[in-house]
């Protein structure tokens, strides 16, 4: 098999395979336990645990949860921020062979609701603040058990109490006789000791949820293999020891946030600093006081951080990796974060990676060793990836453009109770392996390096020509007025679609024809006529996907209620 797959050159010291164990994500982590019991876990806005005072905590929430009723198969819905009480319940339900349904605490009403009944989950964890929306929908779910946490419980005296008397003092009170479970008293009460469940390497654990561009989610099921496995492989990729740290300011909902900041560096036995709610001032402040070696995220965060005079200060000494995956980076960000980390005493690249939830998340990125322009890296250990002829299972030869297709031990078991998406997802090849058919458009060159060019749901068609929206978008973010940038394609009765661009100025009051004329005119020194924007609408802002990602669907559902179409866009 490594005969075809040219990259394992580029691998350095990174093993071209790893013996993954053939265990649960809870026995996994407990092995890390007992490898640094007194090592740091997790941070959480200065409260820490060790690995064996985290191990002691989800055995205990694991003995509540049972003696709720909780067993094996069951599903139960965490809808949190990143926070202790997440990642606590998460291998908790792990260990008795439940299945974590994880959605985002600001859905709605109705789509907690669709997520309920989706999962068919009997349990549920929010926050106390969240407890009105999971009320006005119990009645219609099978939900069960409601378990309500709160930000303070993990939170120093100092910080508690400055917690409710701002924030806390904003949110609802819950009925002291609603039938709920709080979350202190059950970490505090006795519960006979549950046992390990019989659940195995194979067996669904997790349920994420696609953001998709239209329609309704779907959830992905993913395996204690497919969680343990990725999370080894970006573990041994970035070499994530006992002595690093890394930022999860993704969200535990999402698979690059639980994947990679959550669940990776518990199978490196690293320290994950929790942050519930990102702000460039509270990064720059934690890579200040915590010293983090590696930082994820999405572009948006980096553009942000690049903007924001606090982390332009910073010693960003520290910083051993930096890694942008979920969209495409534009390179005048990556330029922009790069200098500012030369600029304040650190020596790294912010590298594009390349996943999605379908494989829990990064299953791709640059070698640490090496770097090539616009490529979004190779395949981790384990993983393999080739482009296809779209619509086909016809391999294509290095330089051809076409779909990425993924095999490997993290992709995803399948969609929920969708057969025929799951069919047209997963396909049997000539070669005779299952193959993960992601819509990614790409290519690949002669070595094995992958270049990404766009969901295939986002290319524009105008005139017949293909137009990549992340390229003419690469050329606006070079333009010095620029601050934002989002583009798509509009319906147009003679061009079928025609591109458009949607730009947030720097200087909002230089917004008008003039410039509009201006932006047009740069697109058209570096890119052929067809792929040059015809029209420039200036915003605020632009409407954001649930990570933090440019909700170019969003946009474009606009743009077709305009012109007399529909869309139901789906927040991801």
């Amino acid at each position: 098999m490594e005969e075809n797959k040219p990259w394992l050159a580029y691998y350095g010291d990174v093993p071209h395979r790893i013996d993954y164990p053939e265990v649960t994500m809870y026995e996994a982590l407990m092995q890390t336990v007992k490898r640094c019991p007194q090592a740091v876990a997790y941070d959480f806005l200065g409260t820490t645990a060790t690995y064996g005072q985290f191990a002691a905590d989800i055995d205990r929430c694991a003995d509540a949860l049972a003696a709720l009723g909780l067993k094996q198969g069951d599903r139960m819905t965490i809808a949190m921020p990143t926070c202790p009480q997440a990642v606590i319940c998460f291998y908790a339900v792990n260990k008795l062979g439940g299945v974590a349904s994880m959605i985002h605490p600001l859905s709605t009403a109705t789509e907690i609701e669709f997520y309920l009944n989706l999962s068919r989950s009997r349990f549920a964890l929010t926050l106390d603040a969240f407890y009105g929306k999971f009320k006005a929908v119990k009645d219609n779910t099978g939900l069960e058990k409601l378990i309500l946490a709160r930000i303070p419980d993990y939170l120093g005296w100092l910080k508690r109490i400055g917690f409710n008397l701002t924030k806390g003092r904003k949110i609802p009170k819950v009925p002291a006789d609603v039938p709920v479970v709080w979350w202190r008293a059950m970490m505090t009460a006795s519960h006979p000791r549950a046992a390990k469940s019989s659940a195995g390497f194979p067996d669904l654990a997790v349920i994420l949820y696609s953001g998709g561009t239209t329609g309704k989610p779907k959830g992905i099921m993913l395996s204690n293999r497919n969680f343990i496995c990725e999370g080894m492989q970006v573990s041994a990729w970035g070499n994530l020891t006992g002595g690093d740290a890394i930022l999860a300011i993704l969200p535990v909902f999402h698979g690059f946030g639980l994947g990679v900041c959550i669940n990776a560096a518990f199978m490196g036995g690293a320290k994950s600093i929790l942050v519930p709610q990102f702000t460039p001032e509270d990064v720059a402040k934690l890579i200040r006081v915590k010293r983090p070696n590696f930082i994820v995220g999405v572009p948006t965060l980096f553009e942000a951080l690049n903007r924001n005079p606090v982390f332009q200060k910073t010693d960003l000494s520290c910083i051993k990796a930096a890694f942008s995956g979920a969209d495409t980076l534009p390179r005048v960000v990556k330029e922009r974060f790069e200098a500012l980390v030369r600029q304040q005493g650190g020596d790294t690249q912010l590298r594009e990676g390349f996943g999605l939830t379908e494989a829990v998340t990064a299953i791709m990125a640059m070698p640490m060793t090496e770097y090539r322009e616009g490529s979004v890296g190779v395949p981790f250990p384990d993983m393999a990836a080739k482009i296809v002829r779209s619509g086909t299972t016809e391999t294509l030869p290095p330089g051809e453009e076409g779909e990425i297709c993924l095999n490997g031990p993290a992709v995803m078991m399948g969609y929920l109770d969708q057969p025929e998406e799951t069919a047209q997802a997963l396909q049997q090849h000539p070669d005779g392996q299952t193959w993960l058919h992601t819509g990614d458009i790409g290519t690949m060159d002669a070595d094995g390096f992958f270049y990404f060019r766009l969901r295939e749901k986002r290319m524009i068609k105008s005139s017949g020509m293909n137009v990549y929206p992340a390229q003419v978008e690469d050329q606006l973010y070079k333009h010095p007025a620029v601050r934002e940038v989002c583009v798509i394609g509009v319906p147009d009765a003679k061009q079928v679609e025609r591109v458009k661009g949607f730009v947030v100025l720097k200087d909002p009051a230089k917004a008008g024809a003039e410039m509009e004329k201006e932006l047009i005119d740069f697109c058209r020194r570096d890119l052929i006529k067809w792929s040059c924007p015809r029209e420039i609408e200036f915003r605020q802002e632009l409407p954001l996907t649930l990570v933090g990602k440019v909700a170019f669907a969003e946009l474009a559902a606009q743009e077709k209620a305009k012109s007399g179409g529909g869309d139901d866009v789906c927040r991801e």
